[in-house]
């Protein structure tokens, strides 16, 4: 079953990656189940921000608290790259709490989606929903 996501969250991603370039920019996937609703953007606070990505950790940690107390669930993580691969790095790899959280990649003005797991990533369809 593909993941829904908001018609408004992937305006709202691809203006996103488009306005940092050429840096990366990252936040939050809020929504409920497989369905992405809205998103948290956060400043990129790594010291590399042209190759890496760093949420700012106030900023998930506010995620966290406003899920705990009733609102959208934090359901992953997005970041464009700006080198235009749609995939996700070996540093992605390499950091991913491999906890089946949702990233999104922006790039060259497309997004995927991925699952992060056990083993590695798995790409995921989804679809473009209503507001």
């Amino acid at each position: 079953m593909p993941v829904q996501v908001s018609s408004d969250v992937i305006v709202r991603l691809l203006v996103e990656a488009a306005s940092a370039h050429p840096e990366e920019c990252c936040g939050i996937l809020l929504g409920d189940g497989q369905a992405i609703t809205s998103v948290v953007p956060a400043a990129n606070v790594h010291p590399e921000p042209e190759r890496h990505f760093e949420i700012d950790p106030q900023v998930l940690v506010d995620a966290h608290r406003t899920a705990r107390q009733g609102g959208p669930g934090v359901l992953g993580y997005y970041h464009s790259h700006p080198n235009g691969r749609t995939e996700p790095s070996p540093d992605d790899r390499k950091k991913a709490a491999r906890d089946g959280a949702i990233w999104a990649i922006i790039a060259a003005g497309r997004i995927t989606l991925w699952r992060s797991g056990d083993a590695d990533f798995e790409a995921l369809p989804y679809e473009a929903a209503p507001r």
